[in-house]
């Protein structure tokens, strides 16, 4: 039975879903004032696995996944460009598709986007207000009363009193309370806003994913997941609000992705260790850096380095080469190699585990594809449905082996290739040698089996 961490209990659960055959989810997404980062990307691709395995074990999953349209960030950008700000938006949004979907990860069934929601997030907050959740504040701005919701602090498992005003938690002399958030801001002169029975302003960043969760997936859904710098303050935020709003549980279980570091600390924007997920692309394969963002458990924390992508594109060249030069065919179904992939994903989505085990098949392709051809047909095409499971394998492996090679003279190679052959059928080792060595100075690695000789880039 599959299995998932609950952040909220700290502990894995065995995953019933609350209407049978169906789940719901709601990933928290990118704010668009900026390209993506590589952590940005590792928590969608996180989540992109998950999704496509709850798909792939026969569920009917709808997906949802926001986009924060109106911000802080996003006026501060327009500003200092000196353009609308939804200019910025589309520019941004725009980028991160096309980020996204370099790196394959499926569209959303829904993505909402925060202005679209005004009205439910005003709906909300005047039921806040009524069942004494929410205050007007002496400015004008409309505040969360934290101490009127006694779970609060719950999921990041911390005591009220030693909670810590942490990101984006304003701290002005208009609060009741330093933990207490603003679900409307009055506009300042000059900035985007919206009608509403407080005045002229726009929503909290808290508020809208409670608004567009809710009015997309029910008061009361299976998984809500995000970054772990999420869990506090936001999420905790999102539960006051949606539980005080609707007196149902919000959601079931909470799932967190650990950070993408550079030093061994956390890749963000705000300290300025970061690389957009666009330029990284410019460097490796799209399907080099998925794979380098999935290959750790979503849950740990992965390390960013030039060593680790090309540890990365080696391992996907040693499974895509299992794969070259042979014919379709029907996946072998009920073998070990798809049992204990399955063990290993109902295990809380346990990447690392699931890889290591298309690599033993991978291993017993290389050993049938000699013996027992119509075997390592049937082995490949199963290695290729598991690997789609995870967004991966899914490319021409003679391609993939020799992507990047634009710069090499392949009619050389292969005349070279031609000539060590030759070398070899007269028994000159010595020159068959000295060939593959003048290949291996070029990147270039020769394989021989059942009597041709294939090559691959390996810079």
């Amino acid at each position: 039975m599959l299995k998932i961490y609950n952040s909220m209990t700290q502990q894995k659960e065995n995953f019933t879903p609350i209407h049978p055959g169906k789940v719901n989810i709601y990933v928290c997404g990118p704010t668009v004032y900026d390209f993506a980062h590589v952590g940005n990307g590792r928590t969608y691709a996180a989540f992109d696995v998950v999704i496509r395995y709850l798909r792939w074990r026969g569920y009917d999953v709808t997906y949802v996944r926001n986009i924060t349209d109106i911000d802080d960030k996003i006026i501060n950008r327009a500003n200092e460009n000196k353009e609308d700000f939804q200019a910025v938006v589309e520019r941004y949004t725009n980028a991160i598709h096309e980020d996204f979907a370099a790196l394959g990860l499926l569209s959303p069934n829904h993505e909402p986007r925060a202005t679209e929601y005004v009205p439910h997030i005003i709906s909300m907050i005047e039921t806040l207000i009524k069942n004494g959740h929410a205050y007007i504040a002496d400015n004008g701005d409309v505040y969360y009363d934290v101490r009127k919701f006694k779970p609060y602090g719950e999921l990041a498992h911390r005591d009220i009193d030693k909670l810590e005003s942490g990101a984006r938690v304003e701290v002005n002399v208009v609060k009741h309370d330093p933990l207490d958030f603003v679900l409307w801001k009055l506009a300042k002169p000059g900035e985007p806003h919206w009608s509403s029975p407080w005045g002229e302003g726009r929503p909290g960043w808290h508020i809208e994913c409670s608004a567009m969760s809710t009015c997309l997936l029910g008061d009361h859904f299976d998984i809500h997941g995000g970054g772990k710098d999420l869990i506090f303050p936001h999420h905790e935020n999102e539960i006051a609000q949606s539980e005080a709003a609707t007196h149902k549980k919000f959601v079931n279980i909470w799932m967190h992705a650990g950070y993408l570091q550079i030093e061994k600390e956390k890749m963000s924007k705000s300290l300025g260790n970061f690389f957009t997920i666009r330029d990284v692309l410019k460097q490796y394969p799209a399907e080099v850096v998925r794979y380098f963002m999935i290959s750790g458990h979503y849950r740990s924390p992965v390390q960013y380095s030039e060593h680790a992508f090309e540890l990365a594109r080696s391992a996907l060249s040693r499974l895509y080469n299992a794969l070259r030069d042979l014919p379709e065919a029907n996946a072998i179904d009920d073998t070990v190699y798809e049992k204990q992939f399955i063990e290993a994903m109902d295990d809380d989505f346990n990447t690392p585990i699931a890889i290591s085990i298309l690599f033993e098949l991978s291993h017993d392709i290389q050993r049938s594809r000699e013996n027992n051809p119509k075997l390592a047909a049937g082995q490949a095409a199963l290695l290729k449905k598991l690997g789609s499971v995870l967004g991966i394998l899914q490319d021409d492996p003679n391609k993939f082996l020799k992507a990047g090679t634009e710069h090499l003279d392949i009619e050389k190679i292969e005349s070279l290739i031609a000539a060590r052959n030759q070398a070899r059928a007269d028994k000159n080792w010595a020159e068959a040698d000295r060939i593959r060595a003048e290949l291996a100075a070029m990147s270039v690695v020769l394989e021989d089996a059942s009597g041709t000789t294939t090559w691959k880039y390996t810079p």
